[in-house]
């Protein structure tokens, strides 16, 4: 583009010096005829300095105008514009020529900057991490992609404190996130716990100061390592209590079955104590035998590492569940409500391991129905605006308390006396396996809803 502002400069120059070198000697000439006093001369003379000078400034006026389009065009960013060199006069062709190689320039690179464009906002548009940018000036938000309206289901924020009105915990801990800081925050969206990392930069354009947040859903990633972490200390302990225990009751086995042989030749004066001896032994073996089967128990949790895909109805996998549970639901009298609005909708899974999750959330929904007048459990399927299939669970019970939620799904914590603590760690476990997770909403009093995400 240098090279064509300098030839179309070179052209120009060259022009104007031609036309200032005759008006010169034209001016010359008319002076050395005054002198001379040649005014027969003279009076030939002035008119072709007066077309000189009317040339002269109709050139400079022409170009001009030539110049005022051109920075026009510019100005509107209209390369497209063409300036006719073939039709042109003599004069400014060289210029409208040097115009529109400039013009070409500006289009190639306005081309190439547009397509650099386009493709950048495809890459972040096809990325799982949302990005949003805002002014710091006015706290206008200028852009945020697909992802990120999607994970807080808002097409739409004016300025960053738009935020608050539905997400007011997300909104008071992104405000104060510093360029190059990292923080991880937990948010509700319809009542349903997320975590997601923020991470935030700044950057300056035309005196302007932007912040770019992304926003990364780390949930499923948490709650991954975290199973991890809990296979690995079940694995260790079931290994420990198993080889530890297993040798004790072996051991109260063969001493009861050795003091029961001996019963007979105890001295009825010592058969008090004889009896308590055996007790002890006995409760020994019982306990040792429980822990053993508890240790076992838990050992599941690590069986389950592949699935056997295929594509099932939901209709099919719901028609089953009501089969199974109906003669326990019938004795309990609870009544069981099934919602499917699409009787063609299908998942890919492994049929009986999504059974086997969904058995055990009806069953802790029956436990906590034992109290109520009017027990019902639901069994819905939606699909979610993104495709995802999702199984919810829900019944009128007596719900779980806020701090009890984020107990439920650790292994060994369970809320009723009876409970392994199995269950819901089973449930979670076959989620993650199946890409997808499970959620709970619960009001205590109201009810509690299990979610399958898939």
């Amino acid at each position: 583009m240098k090279e064509q502002l300098h030839n179309a400069k070179e052209n120009f120059q060259w022009t104007i010096l031609l036309r200032v070198a005759a008006l010169f000697l034209s001016l010359s000439a008319a002076a050395i005829l005054v002198v001379n006093k040649w005014p027969v001369y003279l009076v030939i003379l002035l008119p072709i300095i007066a077309w000189q000078v009317y040339d002269f400034y109709r050139f400079h006026k022409k170009a001009q105008d030539e110049v005022e389009q051109f920075v026009e065009a510019i100005h509107y960013r209209d390369f497209s514009r063409y300036f006719d060199v073939k039709h042109a006069p003599q004069e400014v062709q060289s210029l409208r020529k040097g115009f529109n190689e400039i013009n070409s320039t500006f289009k190639v690179i306005s081309r190439e900057k547009e397509m650099q464009y386009q493709y950048l906002q495809k890459i972040l548009e096809l990325v799982d991490t949302g990005i949003l940018s805002y002014d710091t000036g006015n706290d206008e938000v200028g852009w945020m992609n697909e992802s990120l309206k999607k994970m807080l289901e808002t097409p739409y924020l004016r300025t960053i404190h738009s935020l608050d009105k539905k997400y007011p915990e997300l909104h008071r801990e992104l405000l104060p996130l510093r360029s190059g800081e990292h923080k991880v925050v937990s948010f509700n969206r319809d009542g349903n716990q997320f975590k997601f990392l923020l991470s935030a930069t700044a950057f300056q354009t035309e005196g302007r100061i932007y912040k770019l947040i992304a926003f990364q859903n780390v949930s499923e990633a948490l709650d991954e390592n975290e199973s991890e972490a809990w296979r690995k200390l079940l694995s260790v302990m079931t290994h420990e209590i198993m080889n530890s225990v297993a040798p004790i009751s072996s051991l109260a086995e063969t001493i009861h079955r050795q003091l029961d042989n001996s019963r007979s030749k105890v001295n009825p004066d010592q058969q008090s104590g004889f009896e308590d001896l055996l007790l002890g032994v006995e409760t020994i073996q019982r306990r040792s035998e429980g822990l053993l089967k508890f240790a076992q128990t838990y050992r599941n949790l690590n069986k389950i590492t592949q699935l056997n895909l295929s594509k099932i109805f939901v209709r099919d996998l719901f028609e089953n569940l009501y089969q199974l549970m109906l003669p326990t639901l019938d004795k309990k009298g609870i009544e069981m409500e099934i919602v499917l609005k699409d009787p063609d909708l299908m998942l890919q899974a492994d049929m009986n391991l999504v059974e086997q999750v969904l058995i055990n959330l009806i069953v802790n929904a029956i436990e906590a129905l034992k109290e109520r007048q009017d027990p019902r459990i639901i069994l819905s399927a939606t699909v979610s605006s993104q495709g995802r299939v999702i199984l919810k669970v829900a019944d009128n019970g007596a719900g779980i308390g806020p701090e009890l939620l984020d107990k439920i799904f650790i292994p060994f914590f369970s809320t009723r006396k009876s409970g392994s603590g199995i269950g819901l760690s089973l449930c979670k476990q076959i989620m993650m396996l199946h890409k997808g997770n499970i959620q709970v909403q619960s009001n205590p009093g109201e009810g509690t809803a299990f979610y399958l995400h898939f």
